[in-house]
C-alpha cells in the first residue's frame, strides 16, 4: 500500500491535501482496501459546514458500508461528483481521482495536528 509523502492523514484513514486556497479530502489507500470493492460513496452537499471528527460521507462496499470522518473544519466548497457514478474510484485511484471533497478549512491548527506519511505508517504497523 502507498501512503504519499505529500499529504496529512487521520488516524480515521482520511487523507488530506492543504495547497493553495482549498484542502482537499478522501480515504487512504489502507481504508479502501479494508473496505473492499466499493459500491456507492454518498458524499455531502455543497455549502455544508463541517466540524472535525464529524461524519460527512458514506461508503459502501460489498463487505460494509462505513462513514468517513472530517479531518478538519470548514465548508464543503467542491466534491467529486463522478464518484456518484464510479464509486470504484475510491479503490482504483484513492489519492487521485477518487479524492471526495474540497473544503475552505477554518482551523490551521487542526491541519497542523494530522499526521505526516511516516507518522501514518507507524500508525499502520498497528491496524
Amino acid at each position: 500500500m502507498s501512503t504519499p509523502t505529500n499529504l496529512k492523514y487521520s488516524k480515521d484513514h482520511e487523507w488530506v491535501s492543504a495547497t493553495g486556497g482549498a484542502t482537499r479530502v478522501g480515504i487512504t489507500d489502507f481504508a479502501q482496501h479494508e473496505l473492499g470493492d466499493v459500491v456507492f460513496c454518498e458524499l455531502p452537499e455543497v455549502g455544508r459546514v463541517l466540524k472535525k471528527g464529524e461524519a460527512f460521507a458514506v461508503v459502501e462496499s460489498v463487505k460494509a458500508a462505513s462513514d468517513v470522518y472530517a479531518p478538519v473544519s470548514g465548508k464543503v466548497v467542491k466534491r467529486n461528483d463522478s464518484l456518484t457514478s464510479n464509486p470504484e474510484l475510491l479503490n482504483t485511484s484513492p489519492y487521485e481521482s477518487g479524492w471526495m471533497i474540497e473544503v475552505e478549512a477554518t482551523d490551521s491548527a487542526e491541519l497542523g495536528a494530522l499526521m505526516d506519511s511516516a507518522a501514518y505508517d507507524e500508525l499502520l504497523k498497528g491496524a
